[in-house]
């Protein structure tokens, strides 16, 4: 269980080592109630509570998670059941203990970007993906993994579907098989079509989907760290951006997300205007588990979406968000129970 006192730690300048990633302190529980900054600048994770589900007036720049045993809270807490309260705080603790320096990078990009303008704030979570992409904890994660043969498998047909009905452009990722993952292949096919849509002077409305049994995977797990060049990764990053693309088309675009989306298969949609999800759908960022952090624009999209504070939640937990919490968090618009007409 999570060790957890009211009383604060007195850190100074020299002791503000041992409460980073460096440290044997990675991460702090506080009473949120209670807090009161440090003197001195500390990089721990730092996780509020509120065992009594009393919704404390709180300055939520001071923390990077706030917990609550209170039902449906408003953003920025997150509500967790009172009865396994602790052992839910402990298990968020001891992602951080396990990943800090992935985890501190990810608190980092969150606080820096949460003000920024959505591009910019994509190349700052570019440059912190490729330090992480470079990092031990990565390393770690893959030494001794057989991972299994990229996917995308040439089939005949382009991985991102054009279809157009008048004022209307559907773009389908189009690769069932492998649950739409999102490959070298699937996103390059996939930024062009948001280029091509881009440039279209007609400008029309946009629906992004995804063919098959979810909207997408995320990235293929073959293809992590296969880059040589993590500088130069971080440029073709944010070149082909496909989060950006989509946030370019401002109003115009609407993600139809059904079945997993996990990893960029939520970052990417999040960035859009409007998402519409089937009943049944799932929401997840595992890439902590990695020794990663989002990288393909989650810190922006879904931070604008639902706040840092729950998205880092999403982050450390990697628990998958059903439909309705997702719904009320704002991480999606609308719950439909039918699937949508062709």
């Amino acid at each position: 269980m999570a060790e957890f006192s009211s009383a604060l730690p007195v850190i100074d300048h020299l002791d503000a080592d041992r409460f980073s990633a460096l440290g044997e302190a990675p991460v702090l529980i506080v009473d949120a109630a209670r807090f009161v900054r440090f003197p001195a600048p500390v990089q721990a994770v730092i996780i509020g509570i509120d065992q009594d589900g009393a919704l404390p007036p709180v300055d939520a720049a001071d923390f990077d998670l706030l917990l609550t045993t209170a039902p449906n809270p408003a953003r920025p807490w997150v509500g967790l059941p009172g009865a396994r309260f602790m052992q839910k705080v402990e298990a968020l603790a001891q992602a951080v203990r396990t990943w800090p320096v992935a985890a501190t990078m990810t608190c980092q990009t969150l606080r820096i970007t949460e003000a920024l303008p959505f591009d910019r704030a994509l190349m700052v979570e570019s440059f912190a993906y490729s330090t992480v992409l470079a990092g031990g904890e990565f390393a770690r994660w893959r030494t001794g993994r057989t991972l299994a043969a990229s996917m995308n498998a040439n089939t005949g047909r382009e991985l991102v579907r054009y279809e157009r009905d008048e004022d209307q452009v559907v773009l389908t990722l189009d690769s069932p098989e492998t649950r739409n993952a999102m490959t070298a292949p699937m996103r390059d096919a996939l930024y062009g079509a948001l280029a091509n849509v881009l440039d279209d002077p007609t400008r029309p409305d946009i629906v992004l989907q995804g063919a098959g049994k979810c909207f997408s995977t995320g990235g293929a797990l073959a293809e992590f760290g296969t880059a040589g060049d993590v500088a130069q990764a971080h440029i073709i990053r944010t070149l082909h951006a496909c989060a950006r693309a989509v946030d370019a088309l401002g109003c115009r675009i609407t993600a139809r997300l059904h079945g997993a989306c996990i990893g960029s298969g939520l970052e990417i949609p999040a960035s859009a205007a409007r998402c519409e999800a089937l009943a049944g759908s799932f929401f997840q960022l595992p890439e902590l588990r990695m020794g990663l952090m989002p990288g393909a624009g989650g810190t922006a999209s879904v931070t604008r979406r639902i706040g840092r504070h729950r998205t880092l939640w999403m982050v450390l937990s990697g628990e998958r968000l059903g439909v309705q919490q997702a719904l009320d968090y704002g991480l999606i618009d609308a719950v439909r129970d039918t699937p949508w007409k062709p």
